[in-house]
């Protein structure tokens, strides 16, 4: 069945489907035995119907108050529903001529409704639950009916059903998780063009404000220096001026960088040059903050071990060490620390911080969405995050056994001898 049904849809849809089944056989039993005058066995008949209406009232109330949402107790549930029919169903049929009854290949439709909604274990339930019932109901006809070549010609129909039932179980089964993939399929991709849409309108925010930046950075670049022609040895004037070349250096590399972005430059860096490069700008910005560091390159020779990485990978991993400075200054820490390894072909950098860590709310939003924060972490892990999905890398947010966050991300690696500078 197609995703937009939820598993206590399915339910309800079975039981509703049951419902029209019952009023069906009640018109068929007086049909059949006013219209036709072939007289049935109104009780066992009448009988089997009651238990059915019975099961489907309980089965209604059951679910209408205890909605189950979890997928593996909604599958047992399905299975639940469906071998009822094939029992009830089979109950009808015994007492109404049993395998020569013409709607006897009713079972049929149980086996498809399982086909669209169950797993293929609990679909080979079904289907040999409904080729059992239509085999007791062939062994329990009475030999009087067996006369001349009856009796191939019900072992004909004994094979014919079997045939047909692996066919309905395994074409039906098969189109409808091709289906189902599809519809996967379909729901990621709208999910990631989402996703790459944000990115964009951050993206083209961000360059309007730099750009926007640019002027007054001059302007006061300009009145810098006119003081540091008046005041050549005053500390502040000469403060000024290094946080201002900073700025200018920053707008530059955001400018270098977006063209690399516009333009897909994928190039390698060499993992052990990457982990340096992070370091070194952590303790330049960062003075303040007590780094232990770890490398294992397990087995692996650090100068042949490299990434692809392009020109947003680095500023991704520093917008993950800034928030998690922020959670260890935000819990009176002044500790971070950062591991670089080689795990299964991949190079995983671990980032820990001192803080809180992050509430099973936020773990389920961070990296899927903006998410608001008053330490901002939802923006600068959302961004890194699709940074990193565009390199084939993956992100994950777990707390630390002994307090604090840990933030990893794993990047597949490329054994090549890379040239240090």
């Amino acid at each position: 069945m197609p995703l937009f049904f939820k598993r206590t849809s399915q339910i309800q849809v079975i039981i509703a489907l049951r419902c029209i089944a019952i009023a069906i056989q009640l018109l068929l039993i007086f049909f059949v035995n006013l219209g036709l005058a072939y007289q049935l066995p109104w009780m066992p008949l009448i009988s089997v119907i009651g238990l059915e209406v019975l099961f489907t009232l309980a089965s209604y109330s059951y679910y209408r108050l205890n909605h189950l949402s979890e997928n593996k107790a909604s599958q047992k549930a399905i299975l639940v529903q469906i071998c009822a029919d094939i029992i009830f169903l089979s109950l009808l049929l015994y007492f109404s001529g049993g395998a020569t009854n013409a709607f006897v290949s009713l079972l049929l439709i149980p086996i498809a409704i399982a086909a669209v909604t169950l797993t293929p274990l609990l679909l080979a339930v079904v289907t040999v639950l409904a080729i059992s019932s239509y085999s007791t109901l062939l062994w329990s006809l009475p030999m009087s009916v067996m006369h001349g070549n009856m009796q191939g010609h019900f072992i004909g129909m004994g094979i014919n059903f079997l045939f047909s039932t692996m066919v309905v179980a395994i074409v039906v089964g098969k189109m409808a998780r091709s289906i189902n993939q599809q519809d996967l399929a379909i729901a990621a991709y709208r999910e990631n063009l989402l996703k790459q849409e944000k990115v964009t309108s951050l993206g083209v925010a961000s360059a309007q404000v730099t750009h926007q930046l640019a002027t007054p950075i001059a302007t006061v670049q300009l009145l810098a220096d006119e003081l540091s022609e008046d005041f050549p040895d005053n500390d502040i004037v000469i403060d000024m001026q290094s946080q201002l070349i900073r700025c200018r250096d920053s707008l530059s590399d955001f400018r270098t960088m977006v063209f690399d972005i516009k333009e897909q430059v994928i190039k390698s860096i060499n993992c052990q040059d990457l982990f340096e490069e992070i370091t070194d700008n952590v303790r330049f910005n960062n003075p303040e903050i007590t780094l232990s560091l770890r490398e294992d390159f397990n087995h692996h020779s650090a100068k042949s071990v490299s990434v692809k990485a392009d020109a947003a990978l680095l500023p991704a991993i520093l917008n993950l060490i800034n928030n998690a400075i922020r959670a260890s200054k935000a819990n009176d820490n002044l500790s971070m620390s950062l591991s670089s390894q080689v795990i299964d072909d991949n190079w995983q950098f671990t980032i820990r911080d001192y803080g809180k860590g992050f509430t099973l709310k936020k773990l389920n939003e961070l990296g899927v969405k903006p998410v608001s924060s008053e330490q901002g972490f939802g923006m600068a892990v959302f961004l890194s995050h699709a940074s990193l999905e565009s390199l084939g890398g993956k992100l994950a947010l777990t707390n630390h056994q002994d307090g604090g966050a840990l933030v990893t991300l794993s990047l597949p690696i490329s054994l090549q001898q890379t040239s240090r500078p």
